[in-house]
């Protein structure tokens, strides 16, 4: 995508759509949403998301190729619709309990299998933002391995903690396994997404990488709001939900204090460089 694509109208919606993340709304939407009762509410927006990036994409840029992860979202939560319309209560209390594993358990297939066939499905959102003469570049080809391979283990860890909630603990709303660790995971997948091009993009033109505390950041601002919802519903002993909340805000000034450290030291290079200039 250019800066005049972008800046066109629509040219933002546009640009989203070229992105991995938006590809997987629709298993984040599922598998944060599914659970003993709430199957056809996540399985129906789930597949209402999937039609809709997909006739966007179509009406937004008619040139636009169709996606692995486009067609298996359809594909998925279309089989997911259909067993749950037609399913018995005993059935649809299984999809209840067990279905968020199986998307994502789905999704890490898709991951892996697409790496194993040389086209991790980021490299074809990734294709529709750089030019052609890039495509077959080593380095662009293994930075979508990378990615792909993060998304493919958040969403790994997301299946094994809901599988240790539904099998071992027997607890499908269980806060920390049906909740906090998927959606850490997520949030750590999205943050390496926007974080590991610049470290390529860093190593091309031999200038600094972002540091590593930038791929935390986000997850840094989710301590908080654990450590309130581990006390609120008493999900864990209340000097752990405490010390969350704590080491929360600690990571929040410090990081508010390095970001503003760095943009002062910005400033100052600005500065001395228009000095120079003026010399």
């Amino acid at each position: 995508m250019n800066a005049a694509a972008g800046s066109a109208p629509g040219g933002r919606l546009d640009a989203a759509l070229d992105s991995p993340i938006i590809g997987m709304s629709p298993w984040i939407i599922f598998s944060v949403l599914v659970g003993p009762g709430r199957y056809e509410l996540a399985v129906s927006l789930a597949l209402a998301v999937a039609v809709l990036l997909v006739v966007l994409g179509r009406v937004l840029r008619r040139g636009r190729s169709v996606k692995i992860l486009e067609v298996s979202d359809i594909a998925f939560f279309a089989v997911l619709a259909v067993i749950g319309v037609m399913a018995s209560p005993g059935t649809l209390h299984w999809l209840e309990t067990y279905a968020g594993e199986l998307s994502n358990l789905a999704l890490v297939l898709i991951a892996f299998g697409s790496m194993a066939a040389g086209t991790p499905f980021t490299l074809q959102y990734a294709q529709e933002r750089v030019g052609r003469e890039y495509w077959d570049s080593p380095e662009f080809r293994r930075a979508n391995q990378v990615i792909t391979g993060a998304w493919g283990l958040a969403f790994l860890v997301s299946a094994i903690a809901g599988g240790y909630g539904d099998l071992v603990l027997h607890n499908p709303n269980n806060l920390w396994t049906g909740w906090v660790i998927q959606i850490a995971a997520i949030v750590m997948a999205v943050s390496f997404t926007e974080w590991y091009p610049q470290v390529v993009r860093s190593r091309r033109s031999d200038g600094h990488p972002p540091p590593v505390r930038h791929l935390l950041t986000p997850l840094a601002g989710l301590l908080i709001p654990m450590g309130v919802l581990a006390l609120v519903f008493d999900a864990s002993a209340s000097w752990f939900g405490v010390a969350l909340i704590i080491l929360g805000v600690v990571l929040a000034r410090a990081i508010g204090k390095d970001a503003e450290m760095t943009r002062l030291r910005g400033g100052h290079s600005r500065e001395k460089r228009q000095g120079r200039r003026l010399r």
